[in-house]
């Protein structure tokens, strides 16, 4: 397809288009001619990720190019690079080494990944931002006087798990490796809000069922 039927299919402008073909956040189209290029499948879907993670995630330009990058780095195995790309999306703030509460927090979730046998998890405890988020939370909660610890979090792991499986059946689903770390991306981007506004549905839910609306 050429570019005004790209920006037809996708819904976005010629005009962002090209910005995007500049910035390296599209790969450039297949040169029929000096002033012509062609489009296909893999680009309209590339350009539909770029949009959600800049539209919905609010995630600025330079994120985006970095994130793209593992995404497209087939020199990498599968897990670091949807590790990669996943770390590469915005976070919460670094935990403070020196804070008692990040010392105690961190040593609950460390607990929390042994009781659990995530082994794989705990070796990569110095580099997961996931991990660091956690860490994060925990010392909040427990500087406001709530301690969530190992014990209490060990079922919502367990649920987080089969989350996790059903996520990873569905990126397998996909038949390129650069697709199945696109659709991981996306997942992270609308599919974890999606999750999250399931969770407080079933809150919501649940509320009735034992409170009623009285």
């Amino acid at each position: 397809m050429r570019l005004a039927e790209l920006s037809e299919r996708s819904g976005v402008s010629t005009a962002t288009i090209k910005y995007y073909l500049r910035e390296g956040l599209l790969p450039p189209g297949h040169q029929v001619n000096a002033t012509t290029a062609e489009y296909d499948a893999e680009h309209l879907r590339r350009l539909r990720l770029v949009r959600a993670m800049i539209q919905v995630g609010r995630i600025p330009v330079a994120t985006v190019r970095e994130v793209l990058g593992h995404v497209d780095d087939d020199s990498l195995g599968r897990t670091i690079r949807l590790g990669a790309a996943l770390w590469a999306l915005p976070r919460l703030p670094e935990p403070d080494a020196e804070d008692e509460h990040v010392t105690a927090a961190r040593s609950e979730a460390d607990d929390l990944l042994t009781a659990l046998g995530w082994t794989n998890a705990r070796l990569l405890t110095s580099i997961s931002p996931a991990y660091r988020s956690l860490v994060v939370a925990m010392a909040a909660l427990r500087r406001l006087g709530y301690d969530w610890d190992a014990e209490l979090l060990a079922p919502y792991a367990e649920l987080m798990h089969r989350a996790a499986v059903l996520d990873l059946e569905f990126v397998e689903s996909r038949e390129s490796e650069a697709e199945r770390v696109e659709t991981a991306v996306l997942g992270a981007i609308l599919i974890s809000p999606m999750l999250q506004a399931l969770h407080r549905l079933a809150q919501e839910e649940e509320s009735a069922r034992r409170y009623g609306f009285e």
